[in-house]
Protein backbone atom coordinates (compact mmCIF):
# COMPACT_ATOMS: atom_id res chain seq x y z
CA UNK A 1 0.00 0.00 0.00
CA UNK A 2 1.62 3.61 -0.82
CA UNK A 3 0.89 6.79 1.37
CA UNK A 4 -0.95 8.12 -1.84
CA UNK A 5 -3.62 5.06 -1.25
CA UNK A 6 -4.96 7.12 1.84
CA UNK A 7 -3.64 10.70 1.56
CA UNK A 8 -4.12 13.47 -1.60
CA UNK A 9 -0.39 13.79 -3.03
CA UNK A 10 -1.29 17.23 -3.27
CA UNK A 11 -1.75 17.64 0.37
CA UNK A 12 1.27 15.85 0.83
CA UNK A 13 3.57 18.26 -1.64
CA UNK A 14 1.93 21.13 0.37
CA UNK A 15 2.84 19.72 3.84
CA UNK A 16 6.64 19.03 2.87
CA UNK A 17 6.63 22.21 1.22
CA UNK A 18 5.84 23.61 4.74
CA UNK A 19 8.52 22.23 6.55
CA UNK A 20 11.65 22.50 4.19
CA UNK A 21 13.83 24.29 6.28
CA UNK A 22 16.02 22.41 8.67
CA UNK A 23 13.93 22.61 12.43
CA UNK A 24 10.77 24.12 10.93
CA UNK A 25 8.97 20.32 10.83
CA UNK A 26 6.44 20.92 13.53
CA UNK A 27 4.36 16.72 13.87
CA UNK A 28 0.44 18.92 14.58
CA UNK A 29 0.55 21.31 11.74
CA UNK A 30 2.14 18.49 9.32
CA UNK A 31 -0.49 15.77 10.32
CA UNK A 32 -3.18 18.62 9.65
CA UNK A 33 -1.45 19.97 6.41
CA UNK A 34 -1.17 16.59 4.92
CA UNK A 35 -4.95 15.53 6.05
CA UNK A 36 -4.22 12.87 7.98
CA UNK A 37 -5.72 14.04 11.46
CA UNK A 38 -9.33 13.90 9.92
CA UNK A 39 -8.70 10.15 8.95
CA UNK A 40 -10.39 7.36 10.82
CA UNK A 41 -8.33 5.26 13.59
CA UNK A 42 -7.87 2.31 10.63
CA UNK A 43 -6.57 4.87 8.21
CA UNK A 44 -4.05 5.71 10.61
CA UNK A 45 -3.14 2.76 11.76
CA UNK A 46 -2.29 1.61 7.69
CA UNK A 47 -0.23 4.83 7.62
CA UNK A 48 1.53 3.51 10.93
CA UNK A 49 2.40 0.81 9.25
CA UNK A 50 3.95 2.22 5.94
CA UNK A 51 5.73 4.32 8.75
CA UNK A 52 7.10 0.93 10.45
CA UNK A 53 9.67 0.04 7.74
CA UNK A 54 11.08 -2.89 9.70
CA UNK A 55 7.64 -4.51 10.91
CA UNK A 56 8.54 -4.07 14.36
CA UNK A 57 5.18 -2.88 15.45
CA UNK A 58 7.00 0.10 17.07
CA UNK A 59 8.26 3.83 15.32
CA UNK A 60 12.08 3.64 16.41
CA UNK A 61 14.19 7.00 16.29
CA UNK A 62 15.83 5.69 13.32
CA UNK A 63 12.48 5.76 11.24
CA UNK A 64 11.44 8.86 13.02
CA UNK A 65 14.43 10.39 11.31
CA UNK A 66 13.26 9.32 8.14
CA UNK A 67 9.57 10.28 8.64
CA UNK A 68 9.26 13.00 5.44
CA UNK A 69 10.80 10.56 3.34
CA UNK A 70 7.90 8.05 3.55
CA UNK A 71 6.03 10.68 2.22
CA UNK A 72 8.57 11.67 -0.92
CA UNK A 73 12.17 10.43 -1.36
CA UNK A 74 12.94 13.81 -2.00
CA UNK A 75 11.93 15.36 1.06
CA UNK A 76 14.57 16.07 3.54
CA UNK A 77 15.83 13.93 6.50
CA UNK A 78 14.58 14.97 10.39
CA UNK A 79 17.41 17.11 12.09
CA UNK A 80 18.52 15.35 15.07
CA UNK A 81 16.47 17.88 17.48
CA UNK A 82 13.04 17.75 15.72
CA UNK A 83 13.37 13.55 15.88
CA UNK A 84 14.23 13.69 19.77
CA UNK A 85 10.97 16.48 20.12
CA UNK A 86 8.93 14.30 18.02
CA UNK A 87 9.63 11.04 19.57
CA UNK A 88 9.26 12.72 23.45
CA UNK A 89 5.89 13.77 22.04
CA UNK A 90 4.62 10.46 20.72
CA UNK A 91 6.39 7.80 23.56
CA UNK A 92 3.86 8.22 26.50
CA UNK A 93 5.00 5.13 27.98
CA UNK A 94 8.71 5.95 27.86
CA UNK A 95 10.04 3.26 26.04
CA UNK A 96 11.86 4.82 23.50
CA UNK A 97 9.19 4.05 21.02
CA UNK A 98 6.01 4.90 19.45
CA UNK A 99 3.66 2.23 19.02
CA UNK A 100 0.43 2.33 17.21
CA UNK A 101 -1.50 3.37 20.05
CA UNK A 102 0.55 6.38 20.68
CA UNK A 103 1.14 7.27 17.24
CA UNK A 104 -3.18 7.82 16.50
CA UNK A 105 -2.96 9.67 20.00
CA UNK A 106 0.04 11.94 18.20
CA UNK A 107 -1.88 12.47 15.22
CA UNK A 108 -5.36 13.40 16.94
CA UNK A 109 -3.56 16.18 18.94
Amino acid sequence: MAITDILSAKDIESALSSCQADDSFNYKSFFSMVGLSSKTPDQIKKVFGILDQDKSGFIEEEELQLFLKNFSSTARVLTSAETKAFLAAGDTDGDGKIGVEEFQSLVKA
